[in-house]
């Protein structure tokens, strides 16, 4: 394995004011590194600071930082510009306030030949729903409200080649973008395995929740 071509690449937008949320990733994604039994250079995360000089919260190799102009627009652009400065051969979208659950690269590890992998994440924090994606009969899989970034690991070839990055504006990209990669996926595997927990920073910086976030504490308890 080349040094310079690493096996993943975590794609990371941040709004910079997130520090201990975003330390909890970055520990997740070393955690689960360790777990698999990656060698150093196998994976990079590259986290990219929304219109901020954002804090180097972890002084861990695998990170690169970016300082990116004021997106405004759900970090959107950032996520396509991470793409174009990435190197590995497999890409995982994780947000700052997400994390990787310790199985993650073992669970991507099984499935070596998925140009995409959708496979299961915790998102009791922020759902109804305990899990993600949910599997029901006569509906497909990939569609509006049942699948996030984080339930994937996608080939570069996809994502970055064939798809050109990550397009699109406004808070629909994410399933739009899902769409795209799932339509010109040339191969596409499922798990019920879990890789990720949704919104598992949330709360842990004050003044870091999104609007969706603030609107989720704003319930009353048991909504």
């Amino acid at each position: 394995m080349s040094e310079t071509t690493p096996l993943y690449s975590l794609i990371t937008p941040s709004r910079g004011d997130r520090p201990i949320a975003l330390g909890l990733a970055i520990d997740s994604v070393r955690l689960a590194a360790e777990q698999a039994g990656l060698a150093p250079g196998d994976m990079e995360m590259l986290v990219g600071f929304d219109g901020v000089k954002g804090e180097r919260v972890r002084p861990d190799a695998f990170v690169r930082w970016y300082d990116f102009p004021r997106d405004n627009d759900f970090g959107n652009a950032i996520r396509n510009g991470l793409l174009r400065a990435s190197r590995g051969r497999r890409i995982v979208f994780l947000d700052d306030d997400n994390s990787l659950t310790p199985e993650a690269f073992q669970i991507y590890e099984a499935h070596p030949g998925a140009d995409m992998l959708i496979a299961r994440i915790d998102v009791s924090r922020a759902h109804k729903a305990q899990y993600l994606p949910v599997a029901e009969e006569g509906r497909e899989l990939v569609r509006q409200c049942n699948i996030d970034p984080l339930c994937l690991c996608l080939t570069r070839d996809l994502v970055v080649t064939r798809c050109d990055g990550w397009q699109g504006a406004r808070y629909e990209a994410d399933f739009r973008n899902i769409v795209r990669y799932h339509r010109r996926a040339r191969s596409v595997e499922v798990t019920d395995r879990l890789v990720g927990i949704y919104d598992s920073g949330r709360g842990l910086d004050e003044g870091g929740l999104n609007f969706r976030q603030l609107k989720k504490e704003q319930e009353p308890p048991g909504y």
